[in-house]
């Protein structure tokens, strides 16, 4: 096991620099007369709803009328949605929670309106042969972990938990599935996992060694200030269809775990997994208490990482995060969509497959 620990400075700002151009989109543009022409919004494996959604066509269905078309960009992770909300890359995007609140808390306009699922997405894995068997080995040890996202976090409170600090770790900056491979080969001692990624590793013998549904925070939507204030009609119909794709999640288990199975990559016994036991669909999707009181533990590693200077900022930001009207009027639309609409979907091309 390495003994050199450094220390990963401002987790905000280490993301991957080639998301910022994966789009061939204008940079969140296309507004006229009042009108938003194109809406670029993500989707990712770790939001099974969002998959759900592309799948059908049912947004570019629904937002035909308000003429409005749709570029889709696939988000690798919680700091790649934040880095193209930042930029002006996305109008919505996906992040965990704590992502969230960094997001704003380094300056980034943005706000969460909608509550996806509450997911038991990351955990500590590592080999069954490592040194590393829970919490109280990672002294010294070297962490495969995706900076600014809910691994991440998940490592710093698990370390205040064992009586550590990010200083007695060697954390690795890699993108989840980067991570997995770099455990795999025997690169680093553990791996703060991403489901559905992490299912796929745990049932190819990779072992959870530490788990704590509290260390997670909630799937997320969140926009920019500009879009959920300009294009109300456009953040309404986002929102509608969200729940439009909840119910039919909800309702319909198998084919959900085989849209996430198709889109990730994974075999379909992982997916299922993933979903049967740590996802929660049938939530409130109003961001509110619950998501504010996972929050509140994250936002004394922001300082501590060196991401933000004071407690008092993310204090402001976690109270000024929350959009909740889209949500609260948030009524399940009846698109019918198209067993193509994947394929003719307009999906912005992929320069980061990491």
């Amino acid at each position: 096991m390495p003994s050199t620990a450094r220390r990963i400075p401002r987790s905000a700002q280490a993301v991957s620099g080639a998301a910022a151009v994966m789009l061939l989109v204008t940079s969140c543009g296309g507004e006229s007369d009042g009108e938003l022409e194109v809406l670029n919004i993500d989707f990712a494996t770790y939001n099974p709803l969002s998959l759900i959604i592309l799948e059908h066509g049912w947004l570019e269905e629904e937002l035909e009328d308000l003429g409005t078309e749709v570029t889709w960009v696939q988000s690798h992770g919680s700091n790649q949605a934040n880095e193209n909300l930042r930029a002006g890359n996305l109008h919505v995007g996906s992040a965990a929670g704590s992502a969230a609140l960094l997001n704003r808390s380094v300056g980034a306009d943005v706000h969460t309106f909608y509550v996806e699922s509450q997911p038991e997405w990351a955990a500590l894995v590592a080999q069954p042969d490592s040194e590393v068997q829970g919490p109280e080995d990672l002294e010294g040890a070297t962490v495969a972990a995706t900076l600014a996202t809910d691994p991440f976090f998940f490592l710093a409170q698990t370390l205040d938990e064992a009586g550590l600090t990010l200083d007695d770790v060697e954390v690795q900056s890699l993108q989840h599935a980067d991570g997995r491979q770099a455990l795999e080969n025997g690169d680093v001692d553990a791996w703060m996992g991403l489901d559905p990624i992490m299912g796929d590793a745990e049932l190819a013998g990779a072992e959870l060694v530490h788990r704590d549904v509290d260390f997670n925070t909630y799937s997320t939507v969140n926009a920019t200030a500009d879009f959920l204030e300009d294009y109300p009609e456009v953040a309404q119909t986002v929102t509608d269809v969200y729940e439009q794709a909840r119910q039919w999640a909800e309702e319909n288990p198998e084919e959900t775990a085989e849209i996430l199975a198709e889109h990730a990559g994974i075999d379909l016994e992982v997916a299922e997994l993933v979903l049967d036991e740590r996802v929660n669909f049938d939530i409130s999707p109003v961001p509110g208490d619950d998501l504010h009181e996972s929050l509140e533990p994250v936002g004394p590693f922001f300082v501590e990482n060196g991401d933000v200077d004071t407690e008092e900022k993310v204090d402001e930001a976690l109270e000024e995060l929350f959009w909740t009207e889209y949500a609260e009027q948030a009524e399940p639309t009846d698109a019918e969509g198209s067993e193509d609409a994947a394929h003719e979907a307009d999906i912005a091309e992929d320069e980061d497959d990491s």
